[in-house]
């Protein structure tokens, strides 16, 4: 429970600014893959950076459970990314690589769309 109170709290904070949305997958099969740690491990990147414009959320299953945990990048203006088989520091590698230096991370790309 501590985690969940800890998770929503930071999500709250993240929702009254920001331009770009990370929404992690948090359906039953992506918490088992490891979504917590995915989701925790983007949000400890951002707070560590004190980046302050990016929204973090979370959303139920997207139907593409072979690929968790899973998380779609949201930026205005560019196609939106759908990155699989994450972990933490592939999670930490996108805050990076994508939110940071604006470079999708093609070898983790499950799709991109506009």
């Amino acid at each position: 429970m501590k985690f969940k109170e800890t998770a929503l709290d930071k999500i709250k904070e993240r929702q009254t600014s920001g331009k770009t949305t990370i929404v992690v997958g948090m359906g039953t099969c992506g918490i088992t893959a490891g979504a917590r740690d995915v989701m925790m491990a983007i949000i400890d990147e951002i707070d560590k950076r004190n980046i302050s414009d990016v929204i973090v959320t979370q959303t139920g299953c997207v139907g593409m459970c072979q690929h968790e945990p899973m998380l779609e990048v949201i930026r205005p203006g560019t196609p939106n990314v759908v990155y699989g088989h994450l972990d933490e520091q592939k999670a930490r590698q996108i805050v990076l690589e994508h939110i940071i230096n604006g470079q999708v991370i093609e070898e983790l790309a499950l799709v991109q769309r506009a």
